[in-house]
């Protein structure tokens, strides 16, 4: 488990926004890509949905690389398992946890 001691502070740019993470300094490099093509994306999906929310943009994204995920992951079910519980952290940090499905 890393420390903070071993951890740097980068700012990273998503959506117009500016977020500051601590993350390892092997990693800054690409961590820094993947912001960079997220943020790519986000635009991307600007000029072809017009009239959107930039929380809108960043939920279409982050499903597209989700089921992306989840496609070349095939019927994987640990990392099913771990994506759908990233989904669940990024919905209770966005506010938009969905309510449970009745069965």
């Amino acid at each position: 488990m890393s420390t903070t001691a071993e951890l740097i502070p980068v700012t990273l740019w998503l959506a117009g926004r500016s977020y500051r993470i601590r993350i390892k300094p092997e990693e800054e490099q690409a961590v820094r890509a993947a912001a960079k093509l997220a943020d790519e994306k986000i635009n991307e999906m600007r000029r072809h949905y017009a009239g959107k929310d930039d929380q809108d943009f960043v939920a279409m994204v982050l499903l597209s690389y989700a089921a992306d995920l989840a496609t070349d992951s095939g019927n994987d079910p640990v990392l099913q398992h771990e994506i759908a519980t990233l989904v669940k952290k990024i919905d209770r940090a966005l506010g938009t946890e969905a309510e449970p499905a009745s069965e």
